[in-house]
């Protein structure tokens, strides 16, 4: 579930004690944050929307696109 604190309260993740950020944050539906909702210490809310610009994939190395990769070739020995 989407979560930010409520205003003017700020709330520590349980294990790590980092704030919850102010702008909110998925957090696991456990009895902690259950009751941090229930206790009006977090309020839901709803998650940002993803950015429009689409993200860049990353470079496929050539054996998974298709093309054809070098091989190389066994090192002769010398005798």
């Amino acid at each position: 579930m989407f979560v930010k604190p409520a205003p003017g309260r700020s709330v520590r993740w349980p294990g790590t004690m980092r704030l919850l950020k102010a702008q909110g944050e998925t957090v696991p539906e456990t009895g902690f944050w259950l009751l941090c909702l229930h206790n009006g210490d977090v309020v839901k809310a709803t998650p940002p929307a993803a950015s429009a610009a689409p993200a860049t994939p990353a470079p496929s190395p050539a054996h998974l696109s298709g093309g054809a990769a070098a091989i190389p070739e066994p090192a002769e020995a010398h005798a």
